[in-house]
């Protein structure tokens, strides 16, 4: 066990399990884990524990789960705790009482290239805006939230199959050992802290990743077939895109371009919850169901109608007939 740092780390979802597993793994003496309350959920509202509660019950970690995090009684357990660095990976906002307290500072970890996408949702909006690349960031907490100076860098592409499942995977994977770099330049005082405003050229305007909402998720079927396709991969596989199908929402969690015209029966479909707003589509009742976008059409793989199981379209079509 590394006896020079003491650590508290902070997360929640499975993102987080990772960067705690792999400090564990490198004989770093993590002194607590701070994470979300217990939650109920389900039909039987039975309380919920976050992923990386499992995964610190598991190794016998000290647990916190405070519901404030300015409350006294959290404050005086954390300083209790001695710690020397805090690290944050998908967790709550912290206050400046809490991220000020440890000797060597509090980092956090952020599922893109900072300064773009500072916010909520910065693996969806990168899918959803159409961008090849992506990473993580690590960087040392300050006022503003995902404002402080950058510690280090790793990049990814994106690829056309990609969608927000697969991104949230592969930064998950690579974060984990840039929290572990990030960690032993700390500890060896080798950090070399960059500016974020020095890390964008002054062409490029900042893109944010604001928290993603229903109306978000909506698809609006004037745009074109590149944009609604890139909306439905950045939302897959949660929250997930949708659209109305006569007053029931479907939900779409992957679709390609059509790059051929079909002449196929065709129909019309209500695509809000009333009856003003029509949306073409093309199907032959067996595999293929084509949506009509501003410039070409848009071929549903797989979906879910409000009140089904999620399915490929041939297995949906087998029950639905246009």
């Amino acid at each position: 066990m590394n006896p020079t740092l003491r650590i508290i780390f902070m997360g929640t979802p499975d993102f987080a399990v990772p960067s705690l597993d792999i400090l564990l793994q490198n004989n770093y003496n993590v002194v607590g884990v701070v994470t979300a309350p217990d939650k109920p959920a389900g039909r039987g509202q039975q309380l919920n524990q976050s992923a990386v509660k499992k995964y610190a019950v598991e190794k016998n970690l000290k647990i916190l789960q405070p519901e404030k995090l300015k409350a006294p009684e959290f404050i005086n357990e954390l300083q209790s705790l001695e710690a020397n660095l805090f690290i944050v990976v998908a967790f709550r906002m912290l206050p400046e009482i809490v991220w000020q307290m440890p000797k060597f500072g509090t980092f956090n970890l952020h599922a893109s290239l900072l300064p773009q996408y500072r916010g909520a949702a910065p693996i969806n909006w990168a899918v959803i805006n159409g961008e090849k690349e992506t990473g993580v960031s690590t960087f040392f907490l300050q006022h503003e939230i995902d404002t402080g100076n950058i510690i280090l860098q790793e990049k990814i592409n994106i690829v056309d199959n990609d969608n927000a499942g697969t991104v949230h995977d592969k930064l998950m994977n690579i974060g984990s050992g840039l929290v572990l770099k990030t960690v032993k330049e700390i500890e060896e005082n080798k950090v070399e802290q960059i500016a974020q405003i020095l890390n964008l050229k002054s062409e490029i305007s900042l893109k944010h990743a604001p928290k993603i909402f229903k109306e978000t998720c909506l698809i609006d079927w004037n745009k074109t077939a590149e944009e609604i396709n890139n909306l439905i991969r950045g939302l897959s596989p949660y929250p997930t895109a949708f659209t109305y199908l006569n007053g029931k929402i479907l939900k779409i969690f992957a679709a390609e371009i059509n790059r051929e015209v079909v002449n196929f029966s065709q129909a019309q479909f209500n695509n809000t919850e009333n009856s003003s707003s029509k949306t073409q589509i093309l199907s032959d009742n067996k595999s293929i169901l084509s949506f009509k976008c501003a410039d070409k059409w848009l071929n549903v793989l797989e979906l879910q109608l409000e009140g089904k199981k999620r399915m490929r379209t041939e297995e949906f079509l087998k029950g639905f007939k246009f």
